[in-house]
């Protein structure tokens, strides 16, 4: 008689009942995309951005759909917010297994005349707080458990160049940064049975790109995808749930494109 236990069902592996997931950048967009996939596997979801009207929405929106959500305002861009942020997350709905890095900024500038003080603040959110929140919550609650779930959002922008339309140099480094720092983490916090890894947008509508897709047109960014289309509201959802289940949990240190496979065009 074989001593390995049954393999579970496909349902059973994405099953996230019981799970608590904290996701930053949550209250729209490509956040609020990923709390909706997580939550609607089971999870139970804590949003976390600035702004408490917008949370207070997006928070609603969740419950609205059955799904066990609460908020907490804070800048992940401040050490002292990200450490009251993970103690009240703590506190209101225990052990955090799964962490969502998407809290994000960037700035549009030529490179030669990008302001240090814009340079600074890309940097300080989108690498500095993922890496101050993981840790954070790692040291608190997945390294003692033995347990855990980190997601980064990185993009597309840090796998490769822009188009010249687009200077966004801080944004770019800050987004190859994360991509290393994902392969990095995952390689040094697999001995703590937590996984690291990285989902790569491509363009998604969104208040971040808004302008830019005004400026250049939606038909003529999706024109440069394989897929000839953009991202929607669905198709985070995927690769976020797969990294955040036990479906995913022999995947550590990886950068999965989702943009329709622009970055696998020569010269995009």
């Amino acid at each position: 008689m074989s001593s390995h236990k049954a393999a579970r069902t496909v349902q059973q592996l994405f099953d996230l009942t019981g799970k608590t997931a904290l996701v930053t950048g949550g209250s729209r967009g490509l956040g609020l995309q990923m709390a909706f996939a997580l939550g609607e596997a089971g999870a139970k979801i804590m949003l976390s951005s600035r702004k408490a009207a917008d949370l207070e929405q997006a928070t609603a929106e969740l419950q609205a759909a059955g799904i066990d959500a609460r908020w907490v305002a804070a800048d992940c861009a401040q050490e002292a917010d990200i450490d009251r942020l993970v103690t009240e997350t703590l506190h209101r709905m225990g052990p955090i297994d799964i962490l969502v890095n998407n809290a994000g900024a960037s700035w549009g500038a030529a490179a030669e005349d990008h302001p240090v003080e814009a340079w600074d603040k890309v940097m300080n959110l989108n690498v500095r707080g993922y890496f101050l929140l993981s840790q954070a919550v790692a040291k608190r609650s997945m390294i003692p458990r033995r347990s855990g779930r980190i997601i980064n959002v990185a993009s597309i922008a840090g796998l490769a160049g822009n188009p010249p339309y687009m200077k966004t140099i801080a944004y770019n480094t800050s987004k190859g940064a994360v991509v290393n720092f994902t392969r990095t983490l995952g390689a040094e916090w697999g001995a703590y049975n937590i996984t690291v890894n990285a989902v790569c947008p491509g363009f998604f509508p969104s208040k971040m790109t808004a302008g830019l897709l005004s400026a250049v047109g939606e038909d003529k960014m999706a024109a440069g995808a394989p897929l000839k289309r953009l991202g929607d509201d669905e198709d985070l959802k995927g690769a976020c749930l797969l990294f955040a289940s036990d479906a995913g949990k022999h995947i550590t240190g990886q950068c999965l494109a989702v943009d329709g496979g622009v970055s696998v065009v020569i010269g995009h």
